[in-house]
């Protein structure tokens, strides 16, 4: 078995097959990989990113802790704020008190960022000083003193802004503000929100990329500014994304911040990892260009080679079809060309032989036909004249010549009919004759019923072809104990848009033996050792011949008893037919 497997063969397109099978495996599992380390590096590179962020995060939020506690400590215990608050500004008291906390906070500056500007607001004397250096214009400052003095009025700075940092407009720019405070005392620490960001603005995100401050609602607080200080324009980018996305590699990341209504938003777009996704779709690209050469090569292989190969192999069966060769004379392969023409002749050689064969075949069973009736006419002949002796001796003149015109007329019609059509009408007008003279002969033991269709006078049917199986009826189904029925029909039908001629012939008999049946309906020789059944097969054989193999002969047993046969006749080419002989 395992021999048997290794010496199977197998044609060429089966290789072509399985190299095309390997290279596209070879290219999905290339393109698996590619996006794997694609994905992989996105992967690394966000998680890279979201750590410094974290990072820088974690720093934010240790400062601001610790700037909130500075704050709150020193409204609670310096003696300096006291001073301050227990004297008038324009005191001498007041003036040193306020330069030595200037210049403890310009220290707290040093140590952390000089974008911090610190204030401290009396809200008795209704003053706001700064106690630091402040990088704000004079307008920003007028409005922090307003809206400070409306939060308090408001009581809004215990619900929102104690010890939280919040997010906060000044002239039209966003800052970042925490309030502490101590009766009725507070200090203020105040940064612009992209002084905040712009470390992370120092990372590479791409060229589209940008790190932003996002109040909680996910408004910008920040303006969206590349690491090369490039300004974005949001909406447009929105309106592009879903292009870019699939051209380009997004992600972003997310980090909140502790006891602030703010968070940080990274969006990453094509960044760190550009060059290697620029060598992965390169590599993708060689292997879809190498697939799609491959591809041309399989294909043109298979049109200058295989084709043709193909062509002359269906060459050497199609013949044996009745079919012409195929011309390949296109092929550019000498050897395929020179073999094709040798074939076309010995194909032609076959031909001719094949229809000297199937003539003589033909001329064969047109012996045999006319020795069947060589059988049937004095076999026949002599049951008539038996039939007419013993009605003289019953003295019945009437039947007698009754009989006598029945057979004349029986036997003109077999004398004279050579044609290979006839006219349906004088086909059935013979059976109708035939029939009459076996009614005579069985002396009534059988009726018959003949049923004709509209149009159907002048259909051609070759000559017999009905008189063979009323005869086959007869002999098998009718008896002088029980009177049996045989019916004749013949409609027009529309079968798989063809129009047919189709004719059943049943009767109420014992019906065909199971074995003959089968080998019947499985189209099947009879045995024809003892003469008989000849005419059966012969007469569907020659159905097959004069209608080129399109009619068909269904033989059924009916239910209620007795046989059933359905000739399905199709329409012959236009043609004239001879004129029947006259029955009359």
């Amino acid at each position: 078995m395992s021999k048997q497997a290794e010496n199977k063969l197998y044609p060429i397109q089966h290789y072509v097959k399985i190299i095309l099978v390997i290279s596209f495996s070879a290219l999905i599992l290339d393109f698996i990989i590619s996006f794997a380390s694609i994905s992989i590096v996105k992967q690394q590179s966000a998680r890279d990113l979201r750590d410094t962020a974290y990072l820088y995060i974690n720093r934010i939020n240790r400062d601001f802790s610790y700037i909130n506690h500075f704050m709150g400590w020193t409204l609670a215990n310096d003696e300096n704020v006291k001073m301050m608050n227990a004297h008038d500004t324009n005191e001498t008291e007041f003036i040193k008190a306020n330069d030595a906390l200037y210049r403890r906070f310009v220290e707290l500056q040093k140590s952390y960022d000089k974008s911090y500007n610190f204030f401290l607001f009396f809200n008795k004397k209704n003053v706001m000083l700064n106690i630091a250096p402040m990088r704000v214009t004079f307008k920003e400052y007028q409005q922090l003193q307003l809206q400070i003095n409306a939060f308090i009025k408001d009581k809004v700075i215990y619900e929102q802004f104690y010890s939280r940092w919040s997010t906060i407009q000044l002239a039209g720019k966003f800052y970042i503000v925490n309030i502490v405070p101590y009766h009725d005392s507070y200090m203020i620490c105040l940064i612009a929100a992209d002084d905040l960001i712009l470390p992370l603005r120092q990372i590479n995100l791409g060229e589209n990329g940008y790190a932003s401050l996002r109040a909680e609602d996910g408004s910008l607080v920040t303006s969206p500014i590349s690491n090369k200080g490039k300004l974005l324009n949001i909406e447009e980018e929105q309106e592009r994304s879903s292009f870019r996305n699939t051209l380009q590699t997004r992600t972003t990341v997310n980090g909140e911040f502790d006891n602030a209504s703010f968070f940080v938003k990274l969006n990453i777009q094509f960044g760190a990892f550009e060059k290697i996704m620029i060598v992965q779709l390169l590599i993708m690209l060689l292997a879809v260009i190498v697939a799609c050469s491959l591809s041309f090569i399989m294909l043109y292989f298979k049109n200058k080679v295989l084709q043709p190969i193909k062509s002359f192999s269906y060459n050497l069966a199609f013949w044996t079809e009745d079919g012409e060769p195929l011309d390949i004379a296109s092929s550019k392969i000498v050897e395929l060309e020179k073999a094709n023409k040798q074939f076309a002749h010995l194909v032609k050689q076959i031909k001719t032989y094949k229809i000297d064969i199937y003539e003589r075949e033909i001329e064969k069973q047109r012996i045999q036909l006319d020795y069947t009736k060589l059988q049937i006419k004095p076999h026949f002949f002599l049951n008539c004249l038996t039939t007419i002796h013993s009605m003289a001796q019953m003295d019945m003149t009437e039947e007698i010549q009754q009989m006598a015109l029945s057979t004349s007329v029986y036997f003109r019609y077999i004398f004279q009919n050579g044609q290979d059509f006839v006219r349906m009408e004088d086909e059935i007008e013979h059976v109708r004759v035939y029939l009459e003279i076996q009614r005579s002969r069985y002396q009534g033991s059988f009726l018959y019923r003949i049923e004709q269709g509209e149009l159907t006078q002048d259909t051609p049917i070759p000559p017999l072809v009905l008189q063979t199986f009323i005869e086959n009826a007869i002999k098998y189904a009718v008896s002088r104990d029980n009177q049996s029925l045989i019916i004749l029909t013949v409609e027009r039908q529309l079968i798989e848009d063809e129009r047919m001629t189709v004719i059943r012939i049943s009767d109420t008999g014992p019906g065909f033996p199971q074995d003959v049946l089968e080998k019947l309906q499985q189209g099947q020789p009879l045995d024809q050792t003892h003469g008989t059944q000849i005419g059966i097969m012969n007469t569907v054989q020659r159905l097959e011949y004069l209608y080129d193999k399109r009619a068909s002969v269904h033989f059924s047993n009916r239910e209620s008893g007795g046989a059933n046969v359905i000739l399905y006749l199709p329409e012959l080419p236009a043609k004239p037919i001879e004129n029947g002989v006259s029955l009359t």
